[in-house]
Formats: structure tokens, sequence, C-alpha cells
């Protein structure tokens, strides 16, 4: 059951690009996107809490600062930065990209924290970056600049959450530290968003979900549910259940195929292609992330609990404390 749990988290992570992309096609920014987001799945996750466990609303004074980070770093930036990327940049290579967080956060384990890193490290990174340079073709410069930057900003954002975040479960329910971080991206987000631009009549707006099957409209409102509901909070509880019954490693190596899926969608659906070398190029990238993955010793972290396109989630803590 974990490993179904972790692959379904995996499928609407993966998916949830590709539906992101579609509202701002239609009309919306990145960061009102990143707004409706926020909002929608903070709002549930503090309805569960209400339900669940109320004492989660008084949060330390000492864990301010520190959640402060994490919503605005790791959630609010994350998010927008990923947003805009998937607007200038296939789904599937934004999401690649993003996910070199794994490698940053084993790089600053080893160098900033002086935590043991197995040998494997060294070779995963050289799988990421000669994956990386064939993906983005550096010999014919393929890829918008600006996205490729955009891309990389949120996989510093993503490691930040990961390296502060998986400390912080240790002091604070997952879900707790999920309502507040979002919370607090959601108030820094409210003064940049220009949400007061927007009208209710938004909801309404037409929206092409057709891709490349050809023209098929629905309400704004739709694309954007399934961005709260099915791309944020439903993911994020499924991968809670996964760690319920998977070491943090295995459900982390399971979370990579998140890449997987959003390259599968936005082909299928958006008609995002990637030629032979591309493919072979991420197959390389996707093979260093896993290897990063399990290179950590003591510390593993999960990166289907942060998401990324998702994830607006949490980070496992040790392996050991998330099966405690």
């Amino acid at each position: 059951m974990g490993y179904l749990y972790a692959l379904l988290a995996a499928v609407l992570f993966g998916a949830n690009g590709s539906v992101t992309k579609v509202t701002m096609e239609a009309g919306l920014t990145p960061a009102q996107v990143t707004e409706f987001r926020l909002v929608g799945t903070a709002i549930i996750a503090g309805l569960v809490l209400l339900v669940i466990d109320r004492s989660a609303f008084r949060l330390p004074r000492s864990q301010w600062p520190v959640m402060l980070v994490l919503g605005v770093v790791g959630v609010a930036l994350l998010q927008a930065t990923y947003a805009a990327a998937v607007l200038i940049l296939p789904v599937g290579i934004a999401l690649l990209l993003e996910y070199t967080a794994v490698l940053m956060v084993a790089l600053v384990a080893y160098f900033v924290l002086k935590e043991p890193v197995k040998a494997r490290l060294w070779v995963a990174i050289g799988f990421v970056l000669i994956g990386l340079a064939v993906v983005a073709q550096v010999w014919a410069s393929t890829l918008d600049v600006l996205g490729v930057v955009l891309a990389l900003a949120a996989a510093v954002c993503l490691a930040v959450y990961f390296l502060v975040g998986e400390r912080q479960v240790a002091r604070i329910s997952p879900l707790a530290v999920s309502f507040w971080t979002m919370t607090i991206a959601a108030v820094f987000w409210s003064f940049v968003s220009g949400w007061w631009e927007l009208s209710p009549s938004i909801l309404s707006t037409p929206v092409d979900i057709g891709g490349a099957a050809g023209v098929v409209e629905v309400p704004m409102a739709l694309p954007l549910a399934w961005n709260v509901l099915l791309g944020s909070f439903a993911p994020f509880l499924l991968s809670l259940a996964a760690l319920r019954h998977l070491p943090a490693t295995a459900a982390g190596i399971v979370a990579s195929s998140e890449v997987i899926f959003a390259f599968a969608v936005a082909w299928l659906w958006l008609g995002e292609t990637l030629d032979a070398v591309q493919i072979i190029g991420a197959a390389i990238v996707l093979g260093g992330i896993i290897l990063a993955q399990t290179a950590r010793v003591g510390k593993v972290v999960d990166a289907d609990l942060a998401l990324a396109t998702g994830p607006i989630a949490t980070v496992a803590p040790a392996e050991k404390s998330s099966r405690e």
C-alpha cells in the first residue's frame, strides 16, 4: 500500500504541472495561480486540523522564525518560480531542473553540515550534469535561458525547504508544518500577486484544456480546483500515507517518478515532445537524482513531500523517525 500511495502522489504531482500551465496560458499570472493554490490548500489543511488536531493552531514563539523561512522561501518563492518556469519551458524539463534540489541538499549536507554521504553522490553529480547538458542541448541552446534560471531558482528554494523542513517536522507534525507554511506563503503573496485586480468572474473565464487534441473549454474554476484539491492537498495526504508504510528512502525514489509522469502528461495532453537525445538525457538526470536521494547517511530526504509542482508540503525526517 505504501508504494501505491507514493505512486499515486507522484502521478498527481506530475500531472499538475500541465494543469498549472493551462491556467496561466488562459490569463492568470504565475503569482496569481500561486496565490489561489496557497490559499485553497491552507484552508483545506486548516479544516482538517480543526477536526483532528486543534493544538496545531498554537505555534510556539520559538518556531516563528523557522516557519517564516519555510513559508516565504520554501513555499511562496518555490511555487512562484516553478509556475513561471513552466510558462516558459516544457513542463517535464522545468520539473527535472527543480528536482536537482535533491543533489543540492546532499552537497550542503556534506560540505556545510558535515554529514557523511556515500561515494555514490559524486557519481550522481556526474549523471545530473551530463544529463542536463544533453536535455538542454547546450551545443544548440534550444532552451530559454530565463526559464532555466527560474527552474534552478525553484530548485534552490526546494533545497532550502528540504534542509530546514526535515528538522522542523521532528518538532511539529507534518500537517501542522504544511498548514503554517502555506498560510505564511499565502499572506506573503497577497501583497504581490495582484489578487485585487481579479474579479469573481475570473472563475467563469473559459480555459482551453483540449491541448493537442483540439479546443475544449471549461470554466477557470475547474483547473483551479484541480490545482488545489488534486494537485496539492490529495497528493500531500497520499505522501504522508506512504510514509506510514515505507522508509523515506523508498518513498523518495518512487517520488522521482513524478518527473516521468510530468513528461508523459505534457506529451499526451499538451503535445510537448522531446527528441530521442533529450529523452536519454532526462533518463540520465533521473538516475542521478535517485542516486543522490540515497547518498545521505542518517538524513534521508523524501522529495515527494515537497513539491514542487507540487508539493506544497513538507519533508520526511530521518528515515528512523519517519517510521516511529
